[in-house]
């Protein structure tokens, strides 16, 4: 079976064991944009509460958050971790919304999605991951995100080495799937429910991993 095919039926049994993801949980493609920062080196549950007390306080919105101390804001998404850090990251991305298109996400959403990646990665604190997520949940591109339940996983399945670099694992997928947002959407949500709950760093849990019949 050729790499297309076998990732295609890797996607279809992931799909049947797990249901679906109902990726990404957002309200708006700013927010969207918030949590793909607030997540970084936490997990969706701590950066999900620093969300809900931006809510609370009706912060939601660019421009509010643009008019916001960055210390004030620190101390909101305390609960995300690396909270000053994040806080600087996250105003050095309402610059860019500000300044590229007057906090109008559709507008962002227009250009061609090379040059607005290219874009994002300028700013202070969006490395690929971050940049590839902005660009697939909240703006429909057909990029596909990968991470290191995504190198985990292809790497023991024999895909890819295990020093596998972030641009070549995701032309693995880019290469031998169809380019639909949708599909790249769940599968990344797929693959992440599997490193999170079998494909453990240190301790693999193959016994009952939906993909166990796979590794070889």
């Amino acid at each position: 079976m050729n790499r297309a095919s076998l990732l295609m039926e890797y996607f279809q049994v992931l799909g049947r064991a797990l249901g679906p993801s109902h990726w990404w949980p957002a309200k708006s493609s700013f927010e969207v944009c918030l949590g793909a920062v607030l997540t970084q080196n936490t997990n969706w549950s701590n950066a999900s509460t620093a969300i809900e007390a931006l809510r609370e306080r009706e912060l939601l919105s660019p421009e509010r958050l643009d008019a916001l101390p960055e210390a004030e804001l620190a101390t909101l998404i305390r609960p995300a971790g690396y909270f000053r850090v994040k806080a600087a990251r996250i105003k050095a991305l309402l610059t860019f919304l500000r300044l590229e298109a007057e906090f109008d996400l559709t507008r962002l959403a227009q250009q061609p999605v090379e040059e607005l990646r290219s874009k994002l990665l300028t700013v202070k604190g969006i490395g690929q991951e971050t940049a590839d997520s902005i660009l697939l949940y909240a703006f429909k591109f057909p990029v596909f995100v990968v991470d290191t339940y995504t190198a985990r996983i292809m790497h023991r399945h024999a895909f890819v080495p295990e020093d596998v670099g972030y641009t070549e694992l995701q032309e693995l997928f880019t290469a031998n799937l169809p380019r639909d947002p949708d599909l790249f959407n769940e599968y990344h949500a797929l693959l992440v429910r599997v490193g999170k709950n079998w494909c453990k760093k240190s301790s693999p849990l193959c016994s009952g991993c939906p993909l166990q019949a796979y590794v070889p």
